[in-house]
């Protein structure tokens, strides 16, 4: 079964930037439109990047100009490199499918500080 791990989490102060990481098991970007979400505590799951089979990307208003989306199919890996960081931007980040959607994993934990 294919499957999904994220991984580049941690801790960083405002304005700092993280890569984040999401390495499939099989080759899947290409034929799968992906996301990368997010859930902060009492919040709900939501996209905040998006990239179409064809490259096209999408992002929420939140983290428009911060926030860049990217995959290599060759290597089965998704990105999504994070800068100036806010406070607001703590949650645990998910990558998956956004149709038809994998088990979700475990994510990975970007905390920012004040």
């Amino acid at each position: 079964q294919a499957q999904l791990v994220e991984s580049g989490g941690g801790l960083v102060q405002a304005g700092g930037s993280l890569r984040l990481s999401c390495a499939a098991s099989g080759s899947i970007f290409s034929i799968n439109d992906m996301g990368w979400y997010r859930q902060a505590p009492g919040k709900q799951r939501e996209l905040v990047a998006g990239i179409t089979v064809g490259g096209s990307t999408n992002y929420a208003g939140s983290v428009k100009g911060r926030f860049t989306i990217s995959r290599d199919n060759a290597k089965n890996t998704m990105y999504l490199q994070m800068n100036s960081l806010k406070p607001e931007d703590t949650a645990v980040y998910y990558c998956n499918k956004r149709v038809r959607q994998m088990y979700w994993g475990r994510g990975t934990q970007v905390t920012v500080s004040s």
